[in-house]
């Protein structure tokens, strides 16, 4: 009897007759929209003093002490103008503007002070900003590669009245593609 039953068993299993797991089955549907996106982030530039925050969109440019006449700070220069009774400081950065999943070649590059100044005259790249309305520092920004930017002077010109030990404001940029 017990060679019949062991016979038995062999004989099911050969059958194909096995115990099996319960299982289930799903699917997921994905999608996803994809929109154009920018992104503006400042760098030092080669021949400009350092900043701090670099490689990113919210950076700190530290002059340093400046004057009319003599040495300036690594990367600052100084142009005095007498016959208008100032000088100008001026330091270069690297405004980086990169793209992604856009057809547009370029950005239009816009900057406003964040708060007024009465006293000194703010620039970037010759263009004078102010804290009324965006002024359009380039209407056609070639987008950036990697982390190399272009090179744009923020410049401050400052009376020889002007007898403040510390002159200071933010810039505040937008880039919007083109």
């Amino acid at each position: 009897m017990k060679r019949t039953v062991i016979l038995v068993v062999f004989a099911l299993l050969a059958c194909g007759i096995t115990a099996s797991a319960a299982t289930a089955n799903g699917t997921l549907a994905v999608s996803a929209t994809v929109t154009g996106s920018i992104a503006l982030t400042f760098q030092k530039d080669a021949n400009g003093p350092s900043i701090t925050g670099a490689g990113t969109g919210a950076a700190t440019l530290n002059f340093g002490s400046v004057s009319a006449w003599g040495s300036q700070p690594t990367g600052v220069t100084s142009t005095p103008n007498i016959g208008a009774g100032n000088f100008m400081v001026s330091a270069p950065i690297d405004i980086v503007i990169t793209n992604a999943n856009l057809t547009s070649a370029s950005a239009k590059l816009q900057a406003s002070l964040q708060s007024a100044d009465a006293t000194n005259t703010w620039a970037v790249n010759g263009v004078t900003v102010t804290n009324g309305s965006q002024a359009t520092i380039n209407g056609t920004f070639t987008y950036s590669t990697g982390t190399t930017g272009t090179s744009e002077p923020i410049q401050i010109t400052i009376p020889f009245t002007n007898t403040t030990g510390s002159v200071s404001n933010t810039i505040n940029f937008t880039a919007t593609s083109n």
